[in-house]
């Protein structure tokens, strides 16, 4: 068997003449085309991006703006709500207090008319009981004062038998210490 010889070629190379002038886009000889092909791909990739995606971003902006505005507009309704239950709400904390204070005054005025009434009441009743036990005495002293007449007259009587031989009648004795009291 006979082997063939094999040539390997490099890709991308041509030959020794391309090799000759150089990296071909500092060829001065194709400029001028290098130059048109950049000229029609910028305005190509200018337009496209001046009709697609320019618009898109305008519209993306657009719609960011309009939202922040949208949220910034609910911001400052909430904000105002907020503000409006804020001052509903010291409203009726004050409202509250006020008739907090006045249930306090009403209650604090109705105790103590209670207190007065009930106070009104117990020194009446002691006032009465006073007087009752004053009449009691008074009594008392009244019957105690009889009585001391007639045991200073039993006293008298004992007396005057034991210190004289001399008997005394009721009368006499009673008469005498009547008139002794009454100095």
């Amino acid at each position: 068997m006979a082997q063939t010889p094999t040539t390997h070629a490099e890709v991308g190379h041509g030959g020794g003449e391309a090799h000759a002038g150089g990296f071909p886009p500092f060829d001065s000889s194709t400029f001028a085309s290098q130059l048109l092909w950049l000229a029609i791909t910028f305005v190509a990739l200018l337009w496209v991006v001046s009709k697609v995606i320019l618009p898109r971003i305008g519209g993306i902006l657009e719609a960011r703006s309009d939202r922040i505005a949208r949220d910034l507009a609910e911001a400052q309704r909430l904000k105002a709500e907020t503000d409006a239950a804020l001052a509903a709400y010291e409203q009726s904390l004050a409202a509250a207090r006020t008739r907090a204070q006045a249930i306090a005054t009403e209650t604090r005025a109705a105790l103590n008319a209670d207190m007065d009434a009930k106070r009104a009441a117990a020194e009446a009743s002691l006032g009465a009981r006073l007087a009752e036990a004053e009449t009691r005495i008074g009594e008392i002293k009244a019957r105690a004062l009889g009585e001391v007449g007639s045991i200073a007259i039993e006293t008298a009587e004992a007396l005057v038998s034991a210190l004289t031989s001399v008997s005394a009648s009721r009368d006499e004795v009673a008469g005498a210490v009547g008139t002794a009291m009454a100095k």
